[in-house]
């Protein structure tokens, strides 16, 4: 297993985090229960599979969150938050109950799957519900400090595992960190371009030689306004890449900047896409502009 890589990170961690946190339960909905046989016979009374019901996952989250347990829901991203929002926004968000929300599949890691395996719009979903924190994580160690802290937590906590990821971890203390400096220092000095989460090494191949600052965050909600103004500086031109919706995390920026002048370039994938061809991520990444080549020609153009 690569250390880097998320999803089988995220199983191989589940049996020591439920030791440590015997109040934490595993909530399933069939997927992933193949990867962590060896825990459901070791730990029955920490997990619970639902078969193939997934708001049916999610009451049952909830009631366990009103009992005292500390539920970790975990299924693909489309099924965990598109199919089972209702029950997110009332079995969870409107009891006040905290739970650990863990996707894989992003946006299209699904290619395969088709349409109904594909989930660009679920941190905008997440994000615009209240008392929601978003993970994005770029690297398997990320998702291993995440998990074992926020299952001893007691927040509505949402990450989102991807099949892409960068070649080393970065923080993950909900910070905007300056990755690549081309300014000598001097805050504000060049356009600078936010990555997030498994975007950055994307970002770092396509900036590579244009005068733009990376800066980096795997956490996109709340956004750390206060760490995004110091970079940006008194008049910003930011370009925010986001493996998802373009635009998902704007209404955080526009809040951070809003008495800067200021010009933002939001990359993700398009909200007037839908892509009728299955592929590869790899395919879909270049025909959202979420490549290399795709994301330089986009920065290019905020520098222009």
């Amino acid at each position: 297993m690569s250390a880097a890589e998320m999803r089988t990170r995220f199983y191989a961690e589940l049996d020591p985090v439920l030791a440590a946190n015997p109040n934490a339960a595993l909530v399933l909905a069939v997927i992933g229960s193949g990867y962590v046989s060896e825990t459901i016979a070791r730990r029955p009374g920490q997990v619970v599979d639902v078969g193939i019901r997934e708001q049916a996952m999610m009451g049952v989250a909830g009631g366990l969150a009103l009992t005292g347990r500390r539920p970790i829901v975990h299924t693909f991203a489309p099924f965990l938050v598109e199919r089972a929002y209702e029950q997110i926004k009332l079995d969870l968000g409107h009891q006040d109950v905290g739970a650990l929300l863990v996707s894989a599949g992003a946006s299209y890691d699904v290619s395969a799957g088709g349409r109904t395996h594909q989930a660009p719009g679920d941190v905008a979903l997440v994000s615009a519900l209240p008392g929601w924190t978003v993970h994005v994580p770029g690297h398997g160690d990320e998702v291993a400090e995440l998990l074992r802290r926020e299952a001893a937590g007691a927040g509505r906590v949402y990450v989102r595992l991807s099949g892409q990821h960068n070649a080393r971890p970065q923080p993950v203390d909900g910070r905007v960190h300056l990755v690549r400096d081309v300014s000598g220092g001097v805050a504000g000095g060049a356009p600078l371009v936010l990555a997030v989460g498994p975007m950055l090494d994307v970002v770092l191949e396509a900036t590579r030689d244009l005068p733009v600052r990376v800066a980096h965050t795997n956490t996109p909600h709340p956004l750390d306004a206060d760490g995004l103004r110091e970079l940006a500086g008194p008049t910003p031109a930011l370009a925010v890449v986001e493996p998802y919706l373009a635009g998902t995390s704007a209404a955080g920026v526009a809040a951070a900047l809003a008495d800067r002048p200021s010009r933002v370039l939001h990359v993700g994938v398009p909200r007037d896409a839908e892509l009728r061809r299955y592929g590869t991520p790899r395919d879909h990444a270049a025909a959202h502009g979420l490549d290399a080549a795709g994301v330089r020609r986009q920065v290019k153009a905020l520098l222009g």
